[in-house]
C-alpha cells in the first residue's frame, strides 16, 4: 500500500459509509490494514465480561476502525486531498485544495 497520508492527531471527515459526513479527530493509525479511529464515528457496543480492571462488565461504548480510504483531511473547515512535496530537503504534507503545508 501506498504512504499513509493521515496521521495521529489530524480532524478528519467521512466521505463514505454510515457515519458520512461527521468529523472528528484521529485517535490512532493502523499503517498494515490501511484503517484509522476517529472520535465519535463508527461507535459499536462491546459487551464485556467482569473483570480486574472493569469490576461490573456490562455494554461498553467504543470506536471501532474505518478504513482510511473512507476520510479525508480537514483544512481551513474544508475537506481535501493531501500531496507530498520536498521542501528544503524534508519531505512535507501538503493541501491539494490550498497548496499550503501541513507539516
Amino acid at each position: 500500500m501506498a504512504t499513509m497520508k493521515i496521521k495521529k492527531g489530524d480532524t478528519v471527515k467521512v466521505i463514505a459509509g454510515k457515519d458520512n459526513g461527521k468529523e472528528g479527530k484521529v485517535i490512532s493509525v493502523d499503517h498494515k490494514n490501511g484503517k484509522v479511529v476517529v472520535e465519535g464515528v463508527n461507535v459499536i457496543s462491546k459487551h464485556t465480561k467482569p473483570s480486574a480492571a472493569n469490576q461490573n462488565g456490562g455494554i461498553v461504548q467504543k470506536e471501532a476502525p474505518i478504513d482510511a480510504s473512507n476520510v479525508m483531511y480537514v483544512h481551513k473547515g474544508k475537506a481535501t486531498r493531501i500531496g507530498f512535496k520536498i521542501e528544503n530537503d524534508k519531505k512535507v504534507r501538503f493541501a491539494k485544495t490550498t497548496g499550503d503545508v501541513i507539516d
